[in-house]
């Protein structure tokens, strides 16, 4: 029986994988796009090039041709769908790419699914971001709470989520939603707040950068969860009695605004005289600004608990980006 990881080659879908291959003996099929790096999975590389547990295949989700071609290939017990257009701020500027990518991908993979794999599980992976702008007298926020999408971006994460349960209303695939919150750690993208703030830092003790970190707004609410919580998560999620089309909110335990994760980061440095700036090109022209999780369903469900501390992932996240620039050297002078 096999394993299918969409976007195997992002922050999340790598931790699965390492998650995965370390926890269970299923084979591990990964798709990515030919020019996806591979930095995040290098690990499992030899287990890759030597034909093991571990296979990936190019496939675009976009191409539903293609994606027919590569299902009509494998017999899945449990699909991970975690490709995506994923940067809310990115989305604003490259609307069409988002709604193809993340809606239009999410029905080649659910049809090939339902036709290929009937059988399967299949996490469908939304976001927080879909309830998008709430009013303080409905947080934290449910599963039930109105969609409020405040972004391309989020507009292509609700059409994800109504995708996944609508096949398994239509045709009793057993699709399984997650509204995961704010998530974040080692391989965490650059274009996310927490994880830009950290590569700043970096770069200003390595020298590459004048202390002072360019920052969007500081004022919206985040819940943060690390991201190897939140692979664990999925994997109880699809082992946990899985009912079709059924839907979760996810998030971690720590609570606060985007000013405070920044003074926090700050204080880790080895540099005592880091400033921050508003930049306008970091601004969302709107915003989702109290993301803060009701979570009881997911957790009355499964009985998963955030466990790595708040302190912790900042740190990892920190000296995920010390390391990589060490790494990379002169190449972030030319960014």
């Amino acid at each position: 029986m096999k394993i299918l990881i969409t976007g195997i080659t992002g922050m999340v879908g790598s931790h699965l994988l390492d998650f995965l291959f370390d926890n269970t003996d299923y084979e591990i099929v990964g798709i990515s796009r030919w020019r996806s790096p591979l930095i995040n999975i290098s690990r499992h590389i030899p287990e890759i090039n030597k034909k093991g547990r571990i296979s990936l295949e190019h496939c675009d989700i976009r191409d539903s041709l293609g994606v027919d071609n590569f299902f009509s290939k494998h017999k899945f017990k449990f699909i991970f769908h975690l490709a995506a257009q994923s940067y809310p701020h990115v989305s604003f500027k490259n609307p069409i790419e988002t709604y193809q990518t993340n809606i239009d991908g999410t029905e080649n993979i659910l049809n090939a699914t339902l036709k290929y794999s009937p059988e399967a599980i299949v996490h469908v992976c939304s976001s927080s971001e879909v309830f998008g702008r709430v009013s303080k007298d409905k947080v934290p926020i449910n599963e039930e709470t109105s969609f409020h999408p405040a972004s391309p971006y989020a507009i292509s994460k609700c059409a994800t989520d109504l995708i996944g349960r609508y096949y398994a209303e239509a045709y009793q695939l057993n699709t399984q939603i997650t509204r995961m919150f704010t998530h974040t750690g080692p391989r965490r993208g650059d274009v996310f707040m927490e994880s830009t703030f950290a590569k700043q830092i970096a770069l200003i003790e390595h020298g590459y950068q004048e202390p002072i970190i360019k920052v969007g707004n500081l004022e919206s609410m985040r819940t943060i969860a690390d991201v190897r919580d939140a692979v664990k998560a999925y994997w109880l999620l699809v082992n946990t009695s899985p009912e079709p089309g059924s839907y979760y909110n996810i998030g971690g335990k720590k609570s606060l605004k985007v000013s405070h994760i920044l003074q926090d980061l700050i204080a880790l440095s080895t540099c005592d005289n880091i400033q921050f700036t508003i930049d306008k090109e970091r601004l969302r022209p709107i915003d989702a600004d109290l993301q803060i999780p009701n979570i009881s369903k997911f957790v009355e469900k499964t009985g998963w608990k955030a466990q790595i501390p708040y302190e912790t992932t900042l740190k990892d996240l920190l000296n995920y980006w010390r390391k990589k620039i060490i790494r990379e050297g002169n190449s972030f002078l030319q960014r």
